[in-house]
């Protein structure tokens, strides 16, 4: 913000003068010449100030002009930085690398399922469980998903605060295909990703960083813009 003073204060000090001429020339009773004498300067003093104030005012314009001009060139500036900073170019952003985790298999059948077996490969990590509402329809999808694109992407499925048997039982009628990793309570991996509720799906890049994070239920949508992206 800029500060200008126009001179606000020059008026009264010379109306001040004025008034203390007038008053002091009644006061003390001077005589005509005296008080045509203190006439004359104090309208000689006014001419005085008025060519002064005229000289001033294109010194005070060009001083407020150069401001102007100041403020321009800041805003300027201003803009340009925030078009080259990193709000415009999403790719700049940092991103988040995902938790590694190893949990034993749903059912303790198979191999221990781990992120770091995937490496350098693109991976949707989805927390469900069998009481989860939206669960019931989202599994089917990313299994019709993952059945439609195997070998081209992958899927996880960690089931979070379960029971072993309603989890198999839930991803048995969902017809799910892709490894799915039990993670009881007290559900450390999914607290590690920050999940307190329920579905929420993680995709992550080749170098297991984090590029997207839904919570709440996927859709078809994500899925095939996930699928356009791998190419």
């Amino acid at each position: 913000m800029t500060t200008r003073d126009n001179g606000g204060s020059r008026p009264g000090a010379e109306s001040a003068v004025a008034d203390s001429a007038v008053t002091g020339t009644g006061a003390t009773g001077t005589g005509a010449t005296e008080t045509g004498a203190t006439e004359t300067g104090a309208t000689e003093t006014g001419a005085g100030a008025a060519g002064a104030r005229r000289r001033l005012r294109p010194i005070v314009l060009a001083v407020i002009a150069l401001a102007g001009l100041a403020v321009v060139a800041i805003l300027t500036v201003a803009v340009a930085d925030a078009g080259h900073g990193p709000a415009s170019h999403p790719a700049a952003k940092r991103l988040m690398a995902a938790q590694p985790f190893t949990l034993a298999a749903l059912g303790g059948a198979g191999r221990p399922v781990s992120l770091a077996g995937y490496a350098g490969q693109p991976v949707i990590v989805n927390f469900f469980a069998s009481w989860c509402t939206p669960c019931q329809r989202e599994t089917p999808l990313l299994a019709r998903f993952y059945a439609a694109h195997h070998g081209r992407v992958q899927v996880i499925g960690i089931d979070s605060n379960d029971t072993t048997a309603a989890a198999l039982k839930f991803v048995a009628a969902k017809h799910v295909g892709y490894p799915v990793a039990a993670d009881p309570f007290p559900a450390k991996t999914a607290t590690s990703y920050g999940v307190l509720a329920l579905p929420q799906t993680f995709f992550l890049n080749a170098r297991h960083q984090i590029v997207a994070h839904i919570v709440g239920q996927v859709t078809a949508k994500d899925l095939a813009a996930w699928a356009a992206q791998l190419g």
